[in-house]
């Protein structure tokens, strides 16, 4: 199989999550904040451990009633402080599950949010940092999240998505656009090989963009998130066979 990493946001209440792990190499796991709670952590890193998967914690804006996916503007010692509890959830969890936390990739708004402003890029980097100095820091390519993270000396893995469209700057297409999302398993294998085999992705616009792909992102509360996942990791799995 081709060598990179699939991941996918688990633990947030999709009840999929055990037929998807099979597929993929990484989770993401809410904390809480955006969908879950201890007993669906515990729940997940247990699936992933019972798999071999990687746990990350996959923190967000304290926001359940909009699933994490509005952007919200707090003080940054506030964001902090909320993304180092986060993070503390899933390491204790991991800890008394036998199963060591692997890396950390913020939440929608979050994580959409961080990717374009440096100041809370650097401030979930510190956070981070302060909790595991080891963790890698997963982040949409080209981003914010990706520089500041390694100008604090974390790893980073570089991500992008089998499931969504791009911008022209390299950005995501905001889900408030009717073309943000990608439906057809044919359309997300042929953009996963291309950002694999060439680096690049195809905007909305019909712009190339290239792009870092260390590890490839599946929604678990997309409607084809299965379909996607178990599709993409054969396809990968076949280019090397």
């Amino acid at each position: 199989m081709v060598k990179i990493d699939i991941n996918c946001d688990m633990g947030e209440g999709m009840n999929n999550d055990a037929l998807i792990m099979p597929y993929i190499s990484s989770a993401n796991i809410a904390c809480g904040k955006h969908a879950g709670n201890r007993e669906t952590m515990r729940e997940t890193v247990l699936l992933a451990k019972k798999h071999g998967v990687k746990v990350g914690a996959h923190p967000s804006f304290d926001d359940k009633e909009n699933f994490g996916r509005t952007e919200m503007k707090i003080p940054l010692s506030d964001l902090y402080e909320i993304v180092i509890q986060q993070i503390e959830e899933i390491e204790l969890i991991c800890s008394f599950s036998g199963w060591k936390m692997h890396h950390v990739k913020p939440h929608g708004a979050l994580y959409n949010m961080a990717a374009k402003n440096k100041r809370m890029a650097t401030v979930i980097a510190m956070a981070v940092k302060t909790v595991r100095p080891d963790l890698i820091l997963y982040g949409l390519s080209g981003s914010y999240l990706i520089s500041e993270a390694q100008a604090y000396g974390l790893k980073t893995a570089s991500e992008v998505f089998a499931d969504r469209t791009y911008q022209d700057d390299g950005s995501l297409t905001p889900r408030t656009e009717s073309n943000a999302l990608i439906e057809s398993e044919e359309q997300s294998i042929q953009q996963v090989l291309k950002v694999i085999e060439h680096g690049t992705v195809t905007s909305v616009s019909g712009k190339e963009i290239k792009l870092q792909a260390d590890t490839i992102c599946i929604h678990g509360d997309g409607v084809h998130a299965l379909s996607f996942a178990k599709n993409i990791y054969e396809t990968l799995k076949m280019t090397t066979d």
